[in-house]
């Protein structure tokens, strides 16, 4: 009996070629091991769904997107070389970065003695409810959580409104919260600068600075850097000149507390 099945055209054929090969388990596997132990773990994908404007990782979240579940050799190798481009960069980048970057930080007022007494289960349950009402509005604000910090977190923007839009809705989502008898209350710090990046973290004086605002806020209160109101809508927020002087801060650094205008 003679097979009249028509033989698929030559074109077809290398293209089905390529795709048994891309899809090949053993093959696949070599090209994800591989770049592991050249490139490290996944940190680098683990920061693509909040890429925020930076070439390697919009570029890694196009990849990821059309690769989608199905991981193919040729995406391996893809993303191996993305991870080696953001490498190079950094490499090249040294001291600030090349980009401005808001960098926020937050914690509770007192956390540490009630949770002395409250207890393990009940702290557990408060910084839950915390996280929840504190980080949609950074995602809505296209921001990403660098790392969380205990009774806090640290949080980069593209820009001083973002960061402080979501400050704002932070502090407000916050204050609704109520576990044993303790209600949070955040504070807030935000500078406007050029911090190193080297993987997924922030590094460097604005970082610095960021963490020493956020030390001297008080109670409930969102405190800025100079740089960061400048960059500001004046009819967007009120404004209260503070000074203070902060290890690891240039001296005389002019902080201001913000508010929403009544």
């Amino acid at each position: 009996m003679i097979d009249e099945t028509p033989e698929l055209p030559r074109g077809r054929r290398i293209v089905e070629s390529v795709r048994r090969f891309n899809r090949n388990p053993k093959l696949v596997g070599a090209a994800r091991r591989s770049r592991e132990r050249a490139m490290g773990d996944d940190d680098f994908l683990d920061g693509v769904s909040t890429a925020r404007g930076r070439a390697p990782e919009l570029a890694a979240q196009r990849l990821v997107a059309l690769r989608g579940d199905s991981h193919g050799v040729l995406g391996e190798l893809g993303l191996t070389a993305l991870q080696a481009w953001q490498r190079l960069a950094e490499r090249q980048d040294r001291g600030r970065g090349k980009v401005d970057v808001a960098i926020m930080f937050a914690d509770l007022v007192d956390f540490s003695s009630w949770a002395l007494d409250a207890g393990d289960r009940s702290a557990i349950r408060l910084l839950r409810a915390v996280g929840e009402a504190m980080e949609p509005p950074i995602a809505a604000q296209r921001g990403e959580v660098v790392k969380r910090l205990g009774d806090g977190l640290m949080a980069a923007f593209w820009n001083a409104a973002s960061a402080t839009e979501a400050a704002f809705a932070a502090a407000e989502r916050t204050a609704s919260i109520e576990v044993d008898g303790y209600r949070p209350v955040l504070r807030t710090g935000i500078h406007l600068g050029r911090p190193r990046r080297i993987g997924n973290d922030y590094f460097g004086v604005d970082v610095n600075i960021a963490a020493r605002l956020a030390g001297a806020a008080r109670p409930g209160e969102i405190l800025v850097s100079e740089t960061c109101l400048a960059e500001l809508d004046p009819g967007a927020v009120t404004a209260a000149k503070r000074r203070f002087r902060a290890k690891g801060a240039p001296r005389d650094l002019t902080a201001f507390a913000i508010g929403r205008p009544q």
